[in-house]
């Protein structure tokens, strides 16, 4: 027998607002039943894992263990930084190369990691 990932759980100060910038970058609705205040909130992705926004006391201390990796779909990573620089997500360092290659590390607004890609096809 195998498990599935069910859900991508992120600890977080207010679940409302971090499941909607990760609903702006991913491009997957909040749940609808979601309201500001709530100490769970859910991005539900059909047919996929979904994201699951947990709030807890503690503010986030070290470099997470764990973290997305994600790459633009109908843009170029240029476009696709700009944007989620646009929706607070902010720099940590940049690994791009001349030759294309590389990521870009950064942070969504409660200061959790990931990274940008450039797209598959590039």
């Amino acid at each position: 027998m195998t498990s599935r990932v069910r859900w991508i759980d992120v600890d977080c100060a207010d679940p409302y607002e971090l499941s909607g910038f990760w609903a702006e970058v991913i491009g997957h609705p909040r749940h609808a039943e979601d309201e500001p205040g709530d100490d769970e909130c859910a991005i539900l992705i059909p047919g996929q894992t979904g994201m699951l926004f947990q709030r807890v006391p503690e503010g986030k201390s070290v470099k997470n263990r764990i973290h997305l990796d994600i790459s633009p779909t109908d843009r170029t990573r240029e476009e696709e930084l700009e944007r989620l620089l646009a929706l607070g997500a902010t720099i940590l360092d940049d690994r791009r190369r001349e030759d294309g290659t590389g990521w870009v590390v950064m942070a969504d607004p409660e200061g959790n990691e990931f990274c940008l890609e450039r797209r598959r096809d590039d």
